[in-house]
């Protein structure tokens, strides 16, 4: 097990700097001027090409990355430019706390909802109930997150019309904190964060347990008199599991990339808004730093998987 996680880790190093250098390419080479950007109206070319020596921008281009891969060994993301002198982690932090909130309890909701619904149908096929079920989830589905996303806010609206109550539609509250009005602020979001995903994976759980629970072993199992709920959740359902575990580290990862619609509709100051305003602003250090945290969520989501089948299936070796 140790020999693998190092495997692993030495992999994930490869690529977090596989991803910066792509990054710093593209930044590198992408049309304008971020520092004549900066200066606006007020353009003084003694102050311009200061700037661009203090930045380290006048560089050649492998000089510039390798100091940039010098800074992340010491933790440093670099300086703002279009924030003068403020830190990118300083910008990042007020972002980070959110958006990782949102994808907590939206992936936390997918799981608990998503399974247990999958389950639920796999075991009523072909009744009424899995046919409510699947044609709910698949609607859902369907919509992309943003129409979701709308549509909850015109629900929030009419609710707000009809009771006079004043439910927020946009805002997130306090990170991390759970009194009545930081609730309110957060419940629609992480609703509609959680709604496409728990879709997929009820369907996924459906069809992952149907398949099992037509195995030879699933017959033997019930052939020997064993009671229904141990063959289904002793010996069919782990198995069931090894696909969703794909999905499911794949997914953890994913989700960060996948809060920017949500963030962007409601109006939730995550790293969403701090990485479009900085691509507004072509402020590269902040572009690359958050383009980096997706990235390590990634990586990390994959290694999740793979520990993951261990648990599931002991036949499974990590190596």
């Amino acid at each position: 097990m140790i020999r693998f996680f190092v495997k692993r880790l030495l992999g994930l190093i490869f690529v977090i700097i596989g991803v910066t250098f792509i990054t710093f390419i593209m930044g590198y080479f992408a049309p304008g001027d971020p520092i004549r950007d900066l200066m606006g109206e007020k353009f003084n070319y003694a102050i311009w090409l200061r700037l661009r020596h203090d930045y380290g921008l006048d560089l050649p281009w492998y000089q510039q990355y390798f100091h940039y891969l010098s800074n992340l060994l010491h933790f440093n993301l670099g300086t703002s430019y279009h924030f003068q002198n403020r830190a990118v982690w300083d910008i990042l932090k007020e972002g980070v706390p959110i958006s990782s909130e949102l994808v907590f309890w939206g992936f936390l909701l997918q799981l608990v909802l998503g399974i247990p619904l999958g389950i639920i149908s796999a075991l009523r096929a072909r009744t009424w109930v899995d046919t409510v079920n699947m044609t709910v989830m698949l609607t859902i589905y369907a919509l992309p997150s943003f129409v979701l996303a709308v549509f909850a806010q015109i629900l929030v609206l009419q609710f707000n019309k009809v009771t006079g109550i004043e439910w927020p539609v946009s805002q997130w509250g306090a990170p991390w904190q759970y009194d009545w009005t930081d609730f309110q602020y957060k419940l629609v979001p992480i609703l509609v964060f959680g709604a496409a995903g728990f879709a997929y994976f009820s369907r996924l759980t459906r069809t992952s347990l149907l398949e099992v629970l037509g195995q030879d072993y699933v017959r033997t199992a019930r052939a020997k008199g064993l009671l229904e709920r141990v063959v289904v959740y002793r010996h069919a359902f782990r198995n069931a599991l090894i696909p969703l575990v794909t999905v499911i580290g794949l997914s953890f990862g994913l989700l960060v990339a996948g809060s920017f619609f949500i963030e962007q509709i409601f109006n939730i100051p995550g790293i969403a808004r701090i990485t479009i305003n900085s691509i507004y602003q072509r402020d590269y250090p902040v572009i690359q730093a958050t383009t980096m945290l997706i990235a390590i969520g990634v990586v990390f989501g994959n290694l999740l998987s793979d520990v993951l089948y261990a648990v599931v299936d002991p036949r499974i070796k990590v190596e």
